[in-house]
């Protein structure tokens, strides 16, 4: 049996102006990139060997989770898996319940 602690996380590039220091009348300008880049990661960390899980997605909804569930399974085919999560609706969501119940099997 392995246990896995999982959770998900997003890494935002939301571009924050702060005080800078300018000549007097100059205004500073700053080049962004004209949008809010951000990326989702789910994680999962194996509490008996400290191994770690990590798949990237470009968002954070119920198939993406299913998918990352899906990866954990393709790595540890033949084991018994518990997964701790947190109350996320993902986590519960409709799309993921024929996924767990074929799993009970």
């Amino acid at each position: 049996m392995i246990v896995f602690y999982q959770d998900e996380t997003h890494i935002r590039d939301y571009q924050a102006l702060h005080a800078t220091w300018a000549p007097v009348g100059k205004q500073k300008k700053i080049p962004t990139m004209g949008h809010h880049a951000k990326v989702s990661l789910f994680g999962a960390v194996n509490v008996q060997n400290g191994e770690v899980f990590c798949m990237e997605s470009s968002k954070c909804d119920a198939l993406s989770f299913l998918q990352f569930l899906q990866y954990v399974l393709h790595v540890h085919p033949d084991r018994h898996i518990v997964m701790v999560l947190d109350n996320a609706r993902i986590h519960y969501a409709k799309l993921i319940q024929p996924f767990l119940k074929k799993q009970k099997n």
